[in-house]
């Protein structure tokens, strides 16, 4: 959520900057709105205030004259003039509550314009993608992989894109989550295991709602939601909470089950490991000063990387064009890495900035030397997710026999050189 007084301020700005984003929303609307809204505040208090005042000055009147009896009609009319505009009031708060959380937030004066994903700009590349896997197959193709990945019961116990992971390959599985938590807590991340369901202001906080509605799944009899992400409850974490600017920065990491529908993919975007609606994934957050959150999301992207180097994945980074960032993004990094029997580039990070878009939404503040409460900054990214690392080790390094060997960050995790063991 933007700052009002901010949105009210610099509408120009802001109707300028939303207009670089691919996010439909209508600015004169919530002006509209809003200033119905304080209109009717406005009557509101006045109304109240002659209640006040009415009611001193038939205190000083004799009761039962005529003059009293005047009083207290005209009483009654203010008291039914009030109740009507806290009724009109909360309509009207309402939509403009609607109105205002439509808005995204604004994009970076770094960020690139741009409409889509061709738009985006490569800032950085590792490795050489033509140097790994020359005779690679797409994993799928793999010697024994329907054994180890097994889509099709997992299409008969849940739906398709429900795989169950089997044996070797369960432990390859555990060993990259081992691998990343260590990763990520050795360099200063406190780990969570966080709730895998939230409700629905944790999800409207950090940005899902009211933008993703079509792409979490639902638990309507409570009221929640399965998370597509550790993103949601982390953030939340503390929600409706004041710290202390000393305590700043802080991050913490949490491994969760992700869950996604994943509306409208199809075709090479499905196969194998690509795309699929339960995944893992170690997640990535932070609560910092706003004057250093952009120092920070470097510094988050950077260590993303790392995790992509020991893995000796071949990776680039792209910074999101104004067109292709999310709905709560100000600035957002993808790492894509290099699926050598695909003979593509697939994203297994985004490494982002909100500014104090989700914090104002969550009312997470910090109390700043001065005594003053203001409004954190929030980043997260993934460091990693599964699927897609998975893919990209197994079709990178294995053998015509479908042997594959691990990189040597990973091994004391799986406790073996190559998949499967012997």
């Amino acid at each position: 959520m933007l700052d009002l007084k901010y949105f009210r301020e610099n509408t120009d700005t802001v109707r300028a900057a939303v207009a670089k984003k691919k996010f439909a929303c209508d600015i004169d609307a919530v002006l509209a709105l809003d200033e119905e809204r304080r209109r009717i505040i406005h009557d509101a208090e006045t109304r109240r205030a002659e209640q006040k005042a009415a009611n001193a000055a038939m205190a000083k009147l004799p009761k039962g004259s005529d003059e009293f009896r005047e009083q207290v009609a005209h009483m009654r009319e203010l008291a039914a003039q009030v109740k009507a505009l806290q009724a009109e009031q909360g309509l009207i708060e309402a939509k403009w509550k609607s109105a205002f959380m439509a808005v995204p937030n604004l994009p970076h004066e770094s960020v690139p314009e741009g409409d889509s994903e061709a738009d985006n700009i490569v800032t950085a590349q590792w490795g050489d993608p033509e140097a790994v896997g020359t005779a690679a197959v797409p994993h799928w193709d793999l010697p024994g992989f329907a054994d180890y990945v097994d889509l099709g019961r997992g299409a008969k116990v849940t739906g398709a894109g429900w795989p169950f992971f089997v044996g070797d390959m369960a432990r390859l599985v555990r060993a990259l989550l081992q691998f990343f938590l260590e990763e990520n807590t050795r360099v200063g991340f406190t780990e969570m295991m966080p709730p895998v369901c939230v409700n629905a202001d944790s999800a409207t906080a950090t940005g899902q709602l009211p933008d993703k509605e079509g792409q979490m799944y639902e638990v309507p009899g409570d009221g929640l939601y399965m998370i597509p992400t550790a993103e949601v409850p982390v953030t939340n974490f503390y929600r409706d909470e004041i710290l202390d600017e000393d305590d700043l920065p802080l991050y913490a990491c949490a491994y969760t089950p992700c869950f996604r529908r994943e509306a409208g993919s199809h075709g090479k975007d499905v196969r194998g490991l690509n795309r699929v609606h339960q995944f893992d994934k170690v997640e990535l957050v932070k609560w910092v000063h706003p004057d250093t959150s952009f120092d920070e999301l470097e510094s988050l992207r950077e260590h993303a990387e790392s995790l992509l180097k020991k893995l000796e994945l071949p990776y680039r980074t792209l910074l999101m064009c104004s067109g292709d960032i999310g709905f709560p993004h100000a600035k957002q990094y993808d790492l894509e890495v290099w699926a050598a029997g695909q003979g593509r580039w697939l994203e297994v990070s985004s490494c982002s900035n909100f500014t104090d878009f989700q914090a104002r939404r969550a009312n997470i503040r910090f109390r700043d030397k001065e005594g003053k409460p203001r409004v954190v900054h929030t980043l997260n990214g993934s460091g990693l997710a599964v699927p897609r690392v998975l893919a990209a080790l197994l079709e990178n390094n294995a053998d015509a026999a479908g042997r594959v060997t691990l990189p040597e960050a990973l091994r004391p995790y799986f406790g073996a050189e190559a998949f499967p063991r012997a």
